[in-house]
């Protein structure tokens, strides 16, 4: 495939190539559907269920942007779970943004029955 300047265009594994765009905008179910593959590393639970998603916006231009939290400020896999988040998203948004929030602060009483559920089954007592 060539790109518009007669140079080969990479393609990618969803078949488009680096510089094409979705055009139609994904909906806030997809990405949050997608967001189930996002496992907190020190839990082992994945960032919905956890309550980590404070909202997803998606914009006309198929960007995505979640207010989201992590369990404590001063974690330090922020960069995996946001490398993580991005993974999960490519192909269903154009690009994936984080903003980071910490009010209101997270707690336990924010994971869903599903992820205490989950956390039970590895031992913890939620």
């Amino acid at each position: 495939m060539e790109g518009r300047d007669g140079e080969s265009a990479v393609r990618r594994e969803d078949g488009m190539s680096e510089n094409e765009t979705l055009s139609k905008p994904a909906s806030e179910e997809e990405v949050r559907e997608a967001l189930y593959d996002v496992v907190d590393p020190e839990l082992g639970i994945d960032v919905v269920n956890l309550g980590l998603i404070y909202g997803i916006h998606i914009d006309d231009a198929n960007i995505a942007t979640l207010d989201m939290t992590l369990t404590s400020a001063a974690c330090p896999l922020t960069d995996v779970i946001e490398d993580q988040a991005k993974s999960a998203t490519d192909g269903i948004v154009n690009e994936l943004r984080i903003n980071w929030v910490w009010m209101p602060p997270w707690g336990p009483d924010k994971i869903t029955d599903d992820g205490r559920e989950q956390l039970r089954a590895l031992g913890f007592n939620v």
